[in-house]
Parts: C-alpha cells; sequence; structure tokens
C-alpha cells in the first residue's frame, strides 16, 4: 500500500463485535465483507451523481477481498451506477467482489463483469411522471433534487433553503404517492426514496451470505436503510455466525451508531479498517 503505515485493529465495544472481529482476523476464508456504498466507501456530496468512491477504497478491497469469500457492495443505487462510482470494473484483485444493487434486484460479478437484473417494477414510471407536480404543489421545488435510479427514485432536499423542513414536508406526500402505485418510502440522510417493495439490504445480505455459506460477516453502514443490514447480522449471530457491526460516523443518524460494535470516522475510517483487515487477516 505504498507509503501507508496499517493502523492495529480497533477493539469493539461489545463481546459479540470482538468476537466477529477475531473471527474475521483468523478464518477470513469463509468471511463476507458487506458494505454500503453512500457514506460507506464514498463521501456523502450535495449532489448524488458526483459522488465517488474513496481514492484508497479500491486498492486496500483488491488487498483484502483475495483473502475473503466474499466482498458485496450493498447500495440503493443501480448496480452499473455504483461499479461505475466506484471504479471497481476490471481491477486485478477485485475478483471476490459483487455489487448487490437496488437492494440485492440486481447483481453484478467483478470476476465475469456480468450484469443481472429483472425488469423494472410499473410505479416507477407512473411516480416519475407525477413527481414533479406533487412537488410545486407543496411548495417543495426550489433545491429539491430527483435522482433517477432507475428501479427506484430518490428525492434529495440537502440543497433545499431548510433542507430537514423540506424533508419533513415532502414526507407525507410521497408516502401517498408511492403507496398508490404499490410502492415504498425508504427515508435516508435528507432524502426519500420511492422503490419496490420486498426488497431490502438486509434481505440482500443475508440471501448472498447464505449463497456463499459464510462463516463470518462484517457489514459497514451509515444510514437508516442500512439498519436491516444490521439487523441480518445480529440474527446470524444469533445462528452461531461471528459478524461485525460497523457505523460509517454521521451526527446525522444516531440509530446506527448506538446499535454498532465500532464507530470509524466516515470512508475515511472504514478504507483504515479495511486496510487494517487486510494486513493482519491470515492468508
Amino acid at each position: 500500500m505504498g507509503t501507508h503505515i496499517t493502523e492495529p485493529l480497533p477493539t469493539p465495544r461489545t463481546p459479540a463485535g470482538r468476537d466477529g472481529l477475531a473471527a474475521l482476523v483468523s478464518r477470513p476464508g469463509s468471511a463476507l465483507v458487506g458494505l454500503d456504498f453512500d457514506g460507506t466507501l464514498a463521501p456523502i456530496v450535495a449532489d448524488p451523481e458526483q459522488a465517488r468512491a474513496h481514492p484508497d477504497a479500491v486498492p486496500v478491497l483488491a488487498a483484502l477481498a483475495p483473502k475473503v469469500a466474499a466482498v458485496a457492495v450493498v447500495t440503493g443505487r443501480p448496480a452499473e451506477v455504483a461499479v461505475r462510482y466506484g471504479g471497481f470494473a476490471g481491477v486485478p484483485g477485485l475478483e471476490h467482489l459483487v455489487v448487490l444493487g437496488h437492494y440485492g434486484a440486481e447483481r453484478w460479478d467483478a470476476a465475469t463483469g456480468e450484469l443481472t437484473a429483472p425488469p423494472p417494477h410499473p410505479g416507477i414510471a407512473a411516480v416519475r411522471a407525477e413527481l414533479p407536480a406533487l412537488l410545486d404543489h407543496v411548495g417543495a421545488s426550489q433545491g429539491t433534487w430527483i435522482e433517477e435510479k432507475g428501479r427506484a427514485i430518490a428525492v434529495h432536499t440537502r440543497r433545499a433553503p431548510d433542507p430537514q423542513a423540506t424533508f419533513e414536508t415532502l414526507r407525507a406526500p410521497l408516502t401517498d404517492l408511492a403507496t398508490r402505485h404499490a410502492l415504498i418510502v425508504e427515508p435516508g440522510r435528507l432524502v426519500l426514496e420511492l422503490r419496490p417493495p420486498g426488497m431490502d439490504k438486509g434481505v440482500a445480505l443475508r440471501e448472498y451470505a447464505r449463497h456463499i455459506n459464510a462463516g463470518a460477516i462484517l457489514y459497514a453502514g451509515d444510514d437508516l436503510g442500512d439498519i436491516p443490514a444490521f439487523a441480518t447480522v445480529e440474527k446470524l449471530r444469533e445462528e452461531g455466525v461471528p459478524g461485525l457491526l460497523v457505523c460509517s460516523g454521521s451526527e446525522e443518524v444516531t440509530e446506527l451508531a448506538d446499535r454498532s460494535d465500532l464507530v470509524v470516522e466516515g470512508p475515511e475510517g472504514v478504507v483504515r479498517l479495511l486496510r487494517s483487515l487486510a494486513a493482519l487477516s491470515a492468508p
């Protein structure tokens, strides 16, 4: 890793977290490392189209991925977008990486470059057509940003004059709109996402952990959408699979920090943790 100095691994604050970290270090070959993208591998930015992975993320993942069973980037973004913004394609060492996009509805495999995806939910097109008029009607069009996500649509309020007030104003009307078209609303950090029901990061993580028969699991996230993945790791721990829960620290989402075994300082802290894991994991 050039001039990077490997830091010692931090000590998780819970016994279950300490057991999970020990299993990841001593038995990495059966481990699944699950990572959210925005806010975890990529810093949060006002314009979601400008989000990019931390500059050290890909080199660190390329050092870690060959030592573990799999690295899974679990994101609400389309898989192809996460691959592009992450810079994951064609990187030696990332053959064990997959991107589970749209909460697991899509899957991209680094080893083959193949993307598998079902057809989009019909409600997305209907919502797309109605959203601009709705934003105008409730007086929330100034500064809001509609992000097209293929199988979902997100409304960001971070650039509005009063981001939190606009977020709260939009909650009820967007929930009504989603319900009329058989969709659900996923709230996040100053963003409300309308998407099909039935998939979340917890379902995606559990299905992939079963697929590879994971013997240990780490999951790192930063937002409310990561809580189902945290719940999956907690359930797997009850079933005897050691696990470590990592919060990519944010003052905007305290619930995740309270539930985690480790809190690190955003994507920079996640990269440092993964670098130490790569250096200390048994070959």
